[in-house]
């Protein structure tokens, strides 16, 4: 390809709303343009890193014996009404009515679509196991999409889907799909981490994530160095110290705190207690039922958690009148002590962190406001409905696993896999017979990459003051000749034929053949960010170019008849 054909409009000044490297790298590189909110144009350069990224996947899930669907992006509500995802996807999903009056959607994902076609074909356990996938076009409301590739409404993925008839073959299926997003994200070029993970809205129940550690990722992971104990906050457990408390009183005893309203208020007030002696009560809406949260003090809550706790699908804090009609006092002086589920008007259950187990002499709101209570035992004084994990994790904390440490940082998901069960079989009706003859549900997994998130992922991971440096296997081309002064006649041939003998021999070269100065044309090569740039200049007369390698900012001498080989060389290495 030459510069002078291609559609590459490069910007000299970074974009005002770009927040993260990714997003001001692709635009001001001439990769991506927006249309709207959440919802961009993939100019030619970055179509060819996308088709990169697609074939690398194609190639690995054939090898695990996957079949390629193309399947349709707007789907019938009926669908997704018969697995109960219909409300449960609330606002993220985008909805519509056919000129009939139908509901209609387009697809977030497509486990109704694979389990309507699954149901419709496969009866019998001698048809089984199936791996089908499809690269696709997916779509989601998001409220606020923001840092380019990162967070959009419309999207490629990847997803797959196994069908087992049994967890034996469920388990292969998924180990199969782990070994091949592992070598998927390796022949990218992607740093990841593979980490425990919520099912969420896709429900199942072994789940795990694929992440890049960066500061321009939305979720926190928590890793174990020595062990290798990896998992999303959404789900990860540590150790902490054990609280030996005092005896305390036989019952709570009420005092005034006027002007306290928060954990920290009451840590320095007279007569307080310190934020992991206090029980932190929170009023949430459970699918339209009031439930107290408990909290140590100097706990945050996940809510992620929760939701995987209780199964609740409407999960929202309450409001601060519903507060005030439930528990007869405002936030910030609210307590469980004489609360009981089963008869209270309101308040339906009462859920508390596994960290408040057996604890007591602990302070709590008196849902009185200005009064508190202290010497509360939880065994004794606070009718606990369930236990549940539902703080999160904070670096520094003790491994669960190893008497190490774990470390929190940011990370973008670039891929997740699910193991799904029989969620969709059995609200779906997907059912085969087994050799015994009898009927059952066909279990099934869930494999979904993020094409345009992989690939916003390398830059972040992968870039310098100076622009993009793509790995070799997904580069728009593997390297750009730029001759210097293309009016010099010996430079500009030299070049052309070194063009001609490298695309003749399979490896992608842009030519830059515009007539502009040599650090306007290195500064464009090192933007887009192609692995290796040839120079050819005036040492041509002694039959040498330059070769430079974007990643390491090195250049070499060669000669060149060897550059092809020096080439073969250096990519079969990045």
């Amino acid at each position: 390809m030459r510069w002078s054909n291609l559609f590459v409009p490069t910007l000299r000044d970074d974009p005002a709303d770009a927040e993260v490297a990714s997003h001001r790298l692709l635009v001001r590189a001439g990769f991506i343009r927006q249309l709207t909110a959440g919802v961009y144009s993939l100019l030619p350069l970055a179509q060819r890193v996308r088709l990169k990224v697609c074939q690398i996947i194609r190639e690995e899930m054939n090898r695990i014996g996957g079949q390629e669907f193309l399947l349709p992006a707007i789907h019938p509500g009926e669908a997704w009404k018969e697995s109960g995802r219909w409300e449960v996807m609330g606002d993220n999903m985008f909805r519509l009515r056919d000129r009939r009056g139908a509901d209609m959607c387009l697809g977030m994902t497509h486990e109704e679509i694979f389990t309507i076609i699954a149901r419709n074909a496969i009866n019998s356990y001698r048809q089984l196991p199936q791996v089908w996938y499809q690269i696709q076009t997916k779509f989601r409301d998001e409220a606020r999409p923001k840092s380019g590739l990162l967070r959009v409404r419309e999207f490629t993925m990847k997803d797959a889907y196994s069908f087992d008839t049994d967890r034996a073959g469920l388990d292969k299926s998924f180990q199969d799909q782990y070994d091949a997003y592992c070598a998927i994200f390796t022949r990218c070029g992607l740093k990841y981490t593979s980490v425990e993970a919520s099912s969420g809205a896709m429900g199942g129940s072994q789940s795990t994530e694929f992440m890049v550690r960066t500061d321009a990722g939305e979720d926190l992971i928590a890793v174990c160095e020595k062990c290798g104990y990896a998992a999303n906050v959404e789900k990860a457990i540590s150790r902490i110290a054990t609280i030996a408390d005092e005896e305390g009183p036989a019952a709570p005893e009420e005092f005034p705190t006027p002007g306290v309203r928060t954990i920290s208020d009451l840590t320095t007030f007279p007569g307080g207690a310190a934020a992991d002696c206090q029980i932190k009560t929170l009023v949430y809406s459970l699918d339209d039922k009031l439930a107290l949260v408990l909290m140590r003090g100097d706990h945050e809550l996940n809510e992620t958690k929760l939701i995987d706790a209780t199964g609740a699908i409407n999960v929202r804090p309450a409001h601060p009148e519903e507060i005030r009609e439930a528990m007869g006092a405002s936030a910030g002086s609210l307590g469980a002590v004489g609360i009981d589920s089963k008869t209270h008007r309101h308040i339906k259950l009462i859920i508390a962190e596994e960290s408040l187990r057996a604890r007591r002499n602990m302070t709590t709101g008196a849902n009185k406001d200005d009064f508190h209570l202290r010497g509360v035992a939880i065994d004794r004084d606070i009718r606990v409905d369930r236990w549940a994990s539902l703080r999160s994790v904070a670096g520094g904390e003790g491994c669960p696993q190893c008497e190490g440490t774990i470390d929190v940082f940011k990370a973008v998901e670039v891929g997740h896999i699910f193991k799904l069960g029989t969620k969709y079989s059995e609200s779906m009706g997907a059912r085969v017979l087994t050799a015994e003859g009898s009927e059952v549900p066909i279990v099934m997994g869930s494999y979904g990459i993020g094409v345009e998130r992989l690939m916003a992922a390398a830059v972040e991971l992968y870039n310098d003051d100076a622009g993009i440096i793509w790995p070799a296997s997904i580069a728009p081309f593997h390297a750009i000749i730029t001759p210097v002064n293309i009016k010099d006649q010996a430079i500009s041939d030299a070049a052309e034929r070194l063009y001609r003998q490298l695309e003749s021999a399979g490896i992608e070269t842009l030519l830059d053949d515009r007539d502009e100065r040599a650090g306007v044309k290195f500064n464009d090569a090192d933007l887009i960010g192609v692995p290796f740039r040839i120079t050819v200049g005036k040492k041509i007369k002694e039959g040498k170019v330059e070769l430079f390698t974007r990643s390491t900012r090195a250049s070499e001498d060669v000669a060149i008849d060897a550059v092809e080989e020096t080439l073969r060389a250096k990519l079969a290495a990045n």
